[in-house]
C-alpha cells in the first residue's frame, strides 16, 4: 500500500505546476488558451452584423438570452480571409465574467504543458507584438503559440470590455 500512495503521490508531483490548454488551428499555425476560460465549443453558425464594428469583430449571437460578441481571430491576427465550413468552431469564453466568442478554423485537443515546456516568445524586434502571448509551448514535435486571451480580449484594440463596463 506504500508503493501504491507514493506512485500517487509521484504522479501528482509531476502534474504540479502543469497547466491546461485547449489547441485550436488558425491557418497553418497552432495555438492555445487556458482551458479554464473556455465555457464550451459550439459549431460556427451565421451571426447577426453589426453596424460600424471592426471587420474581426463578425457580428453577435444569442446564446441562451445571452448577447455574445463573435471574435473572427484570423481576421484579427490578420491571417488571410476566413473560410468557414464543417471544422469552424466558436470557443465560448469566459473573461472578465462576460461571455465572448472566437471563431477559429479548428480545435484539436486539450493538451498539458509543464512550465519546462513552456517557453518565453522570441523577442520580434517590433515586428510582430509579443504582448499577448504567454509563451510557446513545445511537446514532442508540436509547437503551440500559448495566447493570454484574457490581456488579448481586454486590450484597448479590442474595445470589448471598455464597452461592456460602460
Amino acid at each position: 500500500m506504500a508503493l501504491t500512495l507514493t506512485a500517487a503521490h509521484a504522479t501528482a508531483d509531476a502534474h504540479v505546476g502543469a497547466s491546461e490548454f485547449l489547441a485550436f488551428q488558425l491557418g497553418q499555425e497552432e495555438y492555445g488558451i487556458d482551458i479554464q476560460k473556455v465555457q464550451e465549443i459550439r459549431a460556427y453558425e451565421a451571426v447577426t452584423r453589426m453596424a460600424n464594428a471592426v471587420p474581426y469583430v463578425k457580428g453577435v449571437v444569442n446564446l441562451r438570452g445571452i448577447i455574445v460578441p463573435i471574435i473572427d481571430m484570423r481576421i484579427k491576427f490578420e491571417l488571410g480571409e476566413p473560410t468557414y465550413d464543417h471544422l469552424t468552431v466558436v470557443i465560448i469564453l469566459n473573461i472578465g465574467g462576460r461571455t465572448i466568442g472566437m471563431v477559429v478554423d479548428r480545435v484539436s485537443d486539450v493538451i498539458t504543458l509543464t512550465a519546462d515546456q513552456i517557453k518565453p516568445a522570441p523577442d520580434m524586434g517590433g515586428a510582430m507584438s509579443t504582448d499577448y502571448l504567454v509563451g510557446l509551448g513545445t511537446i514532442e514535435d508540436r509547437m503551440l503559440v500559448l495566447v493570454d486571451i484574457d490581456r488579448l480580449m481586454s486590450s484597448d484594440d479590442m474595445g470589448l470590455m471598455a464597452k461592456l463596463a460602460a
